[in-house]
């Protein structure tokens, strides 16, 4: 079995991908600021040399996330997403890595034809997705000068149990369970592939024990829907009714996003294949849950 550091461990996918890889008997160090983690500690700080000491396979999911609030927080966006990469890689350049996994997201697409390519124009739209093009060109970088191995993972709305609670479907449940409307920032008929966290993991995995090198890969679940059609799936499945708070379009949000995913089966040998309505299910029984 491999040695793995994840970072991020306590986070939304961070989370699960650890239990994941000890149930598969590999050993996992987990880091992250948050509590929750195997070593709890600032990225930019911590001694890495030590933590990095056996391992065989970086996952890197720590990162600053959003796109609203990166236009009024990039500091936060260039430290978490460009300078802990940096640090990482750097502390990395002499040791025998197998592979390095990097979590990107499909903002680095911005205004590029849908469905996205890994070999068509990256064209981003928000500080975030700029700051996480740049991570992925740093792990170009570094593979060229110095060659580590490294894979960018693009993935696409990734929803589920544990997901954040400033993310759209989290505030959607809330809203719908506390009888409050749901705020949504345009017209709701704004598209997305919304990917099931089981399977972002799925993929996560065999993307770091697999040989594929040196390209970014699309993580998108196969289930592009409207935001309003969303809705109406969550409005089934809490069996509430629900009122819409329209709010003007946010600077930075994607009129669309969906993922030309071949070059994941290709190369990985995997295509998600959760539909949105029965991971929609799993997410709601966890909101249950949690207020139990």
């Amino acid at each position: 079995m491999a040695r793995f550091l994840v970072t991020g461990a306590a986070g939304f996918i961070g989370s699960h991908l650890v239990e994941a890889l000890r149930a598969a008997g590999h050993d996992v160090i987990g880091v992250d600021r948050r509590p929750g983690a195997d070593v709890v500690g600032d990225l930019l700080t911590l001694d890495l040399a030590p933590l990095l000491d056996g391992v065989e396979y970086v996952v890197h999911l720590a990162g600053q996330p959003g796109v609203r609030e990166s236009w009024s927080q990039f500091p936060a966006y260039l430290a978490g997403n460009l300078q802990t990469t940096q640090r990482l890689l750097e502390s990395l350049r002499d040791r025998p890595l197998k592979k390095f996994v990097l979590a990107s997201t499909s903002s680095v697409y911005g205004e590029a034809p849908m469905p996205a390519r890994e070999d068509g124009p990256a064209m981003p739209v928000s500080p975030y997705g700029l700051t996480k093009l740049a991570a992925e060109k740093l792990c170009d970088l570094y593979g060229r000068t110095s060659g580590i191995p490294w894979v960018a993972l693009r993935y696409f709305t990734v929803y589920g149990p544990r997901q954040r609670p400033d993310m759209a479907f989290s505030r959607w449940f809330n809203a719908a369970l506390d009888g409050e409307p749901i705020q949504i920032y345009g017209d709701g008929s704004q598209l997305r592939d919304f990917t099931y966290v089981a399977d972002a993991v799925t993929a996560t995995q065999r993307a770091a024990l697999n040989p594929v090198v040196g390209v970014p890969i699309n993580v998108g679940g196969g289930s592009a829907v409207t935001v309003r059609e969303a809705i109406r799936l969550i409005a089934a499945i809490t069996g509430r009714p629900i009122r819409i708070r329209q709010l003007p379009p946010a600077p930075g949000d994607m009129r669309e996003t969906r993922a030309d995913t071949e070059r994941l089966w290709r190369e990985v040998g995997f295509r998600p294949s959760t539909p949105l309505e029965e991971g929609l299910w799993q997410q709601y029984r966890w909101h249950l849950a949690q207020r139990a």
